[in-house]
């Protein structure tokens, strides 16, 4: 089997403040393929974003990696000096931002923006780097480039914009993509172009991709594998038909459930009862006992080990059998 492209492996960030200590991760732990995309779903707090912020080393004070290795391609990437993080990020791993303004400097027109993405990281001309920036944009179907370079943000629509921070990801082919909930903002159309864009990617250039996000129909049609995440730790990953199908921990029923397409005309939507605790004040034992109703006193005294069969695992001492309702 080869080397896995990123290796999460027992991954604690945590941030601290005058409250106490955050554990916005804590004991995080996946691996992603050579040409896999992987959905790393949950709720609003789960630790999703500041898993792959951890990944690229963009974890400010008060904030830091304090357990754990990220490899990639197996070299950790937590054991690296900022300079040479700094030559990976854009280069070899890129990542794509939920708001494109993160990304796109306002006052500088995309053409300036793009070229400098090139030459910081390859040594070409400028009109080699204009050519390869203009081909980036044709290829996340970016119609008129040409005119389109010599636009500010502000020119750009929302969705237009959002594919220029996709197509300045792309530019020197990385071997890892971090997506940051891309789509979210754009409306269902652009959102599948984009979609089905970056599964081309992946299986054109055995690029592996960790796509976060909190809805389960998008990484259904998206993703290879899923890892649901819970108050920072990874509770349940299998690959798509494994999580959608046959999920075993009460958390993933409970997110399939809410899903508001599955609810019935006139009936009242399902939701998971109580709010997720705060990464502040994590409860002992499984974080989800609170709001489980399979927990006993074991789940609420004990952490739950990780357990399952093959590529289906979960952290549960009472697994959940079939599929939800």
């Amino acid at each position: 089997m080869s080397t896995p492209t990123l290796s999460v492996q027992n991954l604690r960030t945590h941030f601290f403040t005058g409250a106490g200590v955050a554990k916005a991760v804590d004991d995080a732990s996946f691996d992603v393929a050579p040409g896999e995309i992987v959905g790393l779903v949950g709720e609003s707090g789960s630790g999703k974003s500041i898993t792959g912020f951890s990944v690229l080393g963009l974890i400010d004070a008060p904030g830091r990696i304090v357990g754990g290795r990220v490899l990639f391609k197996g070299e950790d990437l937590t054991t690296l000096t900022p300079e040479a993080l700094r030559r990976l990020r854009g280069n070899r791993i890129a990542m794509i931002f939920q708001d494109p303004m993160m990304t796109l400097n306002p006052v500088l027109r995309i053409d300036t923006q793009m070229i400098e993405a090139v030459q910081a990281h390859t040594r070409v001309s400028k009109h080699a780097a204009r050519q390869r920036a203009r081909d980036a944009l044709a290829s996340v179907g970016i119609p008129s480039p040409d005119e389109r370079l010599r636009a500010y943000p502000h020119q750009l629509s929302g969705g237009m914009r959002q594919r220029v921070a996709i197509a300045i990801a792309l530019l020197h082919d990385p071997e890892l993509i971090i997506a940051d909930e891309p789509t979210t903002a754009l409306d269902v159309t652009i959102q599948a172009q984009i979609l089905a864009e970056m599964q081309k990617l992946c299986a054109r250039s055995n690029t592996a991709m960790v796509w976060v996000s909190h809805d389960l129909a998008v990484v259904a049609g998206l993703a290879d594998r899923i890892c649901v995440m819970y108050a920072g730790r990874v509770v349940e990953t299998g690959s798509v038909d494994e999580i959608l199908e046959r999920p075993r921990h009460p958390y993933t029923i409970g997110l399939i459930d809410s899903v508001p397409e599955k609810a019935r005309r006139g009936e009242p939507l399902k939701q998971i009862p109580g709010i997720a605790p705060s990464a502040l004040k994590l409860p002992v034992g499984c974080a989800f006992a609170p709001r489980c109703a399979h927990a006993t006193a074991l789940c609420r005294s004990a952490e739950p080990p990780v357990t399952g069969d093959g590529t289906h695992l979960y952290r549960c001492f009472h697994p959940r059998s079939g599929a939800p309702a």
